[in-house]
């Protein structure tokens, strides 16, 4: 699935990342996956153990070098306080049972996702903002390369989060550090001495047992969970709008100048937001009713030469 991004300086990219495999790499998406060769992992590569509940084998951690799909290039790199709002996508049946970018085996039924740039694994908390559910899912995936999707899940990730069948969510995808950083940790070793010392400690009965409330105090009733699986976890609900965002720069008169040649293709305006203490000025189109008129919206913006667009949700 295939985003078209071109680069606008590097002011441009960074604004990419902050507002909004190798070279030869299995990229997944749901509709559109480019496949290459695999290349054998890094002498330095961490394998990961496979979860006990598959049988699958594990893949390997990887960041992986930047990589072209469709004449787009991606830069993958460690991103841990990466964390952004745009339009999620799922993908199932086709690639159930295929290797993913890292080596592993694609189950759609687990909660796993792709995404175009995050290390594989990494652990991303993804909430749909339009009913509030949020899961954790394991990045093992490339993709997706539709424009405008941030992040491709499983069916199951689809299903858990509520837009199985409407097929596609605003989404915020934020990595989950504490998480992620297990995939990387040294194996602990255990020394000689220690494990003498741990046989000779006494192993003495050890009995749990629940005890009453204190006395005078009430307890709050559960919190109903609506029949929904204990990995979801619900989130206050807010309002969010769509713009396609054409580009963001730190000169408010080249901002201006494509804000003005945009005024064609819908409502375009300029606005200003700081970025680490620096100001830049995003031109953007909106806000849009739906995700189906971002589609068209952005393919006509891509289409009159501004291969940077994207859609972005705030």
């Amino acid at each position: 699935m295939g985003a078209l991004r071109s680069i606008l300086g590097v002011t441009a990219i960074a604004v990419a990342v902050a507002l909004g495999g190798c070279a030869e790499v299995t990229l997944g998406s749901h509709t559109a996956k480019r496949i290459a060769n695999h290349v054998s992992p890094p002498p330095t590569a961490v394998v990961v153990p496979p979860k006990k509940s598959s049988g699958r084998p594990g893949g390997i951690y990887k960041v992986g070098e930047p990589y072209q799909v469709a004449g787009v290039w991606y830069y993958p790199k460690e991103q841990p306080d990466y964390d952004e709002t745009g339009i999620a996508s799922w993908y199932g049946p086709d690639f159930h049972g295929k290797a993913t970018a890292n080596g592993e085996t694609y189950d759609m039924n687990d909660l796993t996702a792709a995404h175009q740039t995050l290390p594989m694994p990494s652990m991303v908390r993804v909430t749909n903002l339009e009913n509030g559910r949020s899961i954790l899912l394991r990045v093992n995936d490339r993709g997706p390369f539709v424009n405008g999707r941030i992040i491709d899940v499983s069916r199951r990730g689809a299903q858990l989060l509520g837009f199985f069948e409407k097929g596609t969510a605003r989404v915020r995808v934020a990595v989950e550090q504490s998480e992620s950083g297990r995939f990387v940790a040294d194996k602990p070793q255990t020394t000689t001495e220690e494990s003498v010392l741990a046989a000779a400690a006494p192993r003495d009965a050890v009995v749990a047992q629940e005890l009453a409330p204190p006395s005078g105090t009430l307890q709050a009733p559960p919190r109903p969970s609506a029949g929904l699986d204990p990995a979801v976890k619900l989130e206050p609900v807010k309002a969010t709008r769509i713009f396609i965002q054409a580009g963001a720069f730190s000169a408010a008169d080249r901002a201006a100048r494509l804000s003005d040649s945009l005024r064609g293709l819908g409502p375009a305006s300029v606005s200003k937001t700081s970025v680490r203490g620096q100001d830049f000025h995003r031109v953007r189109i909106g806000p849009l009713a739906s995700v189906e008129e971002a589609d068209v919206l952005l393919a006509k913006v891509i289409g009159s030469g501004h291969a940077g667009a994207r859609i972005v949700v705030d």
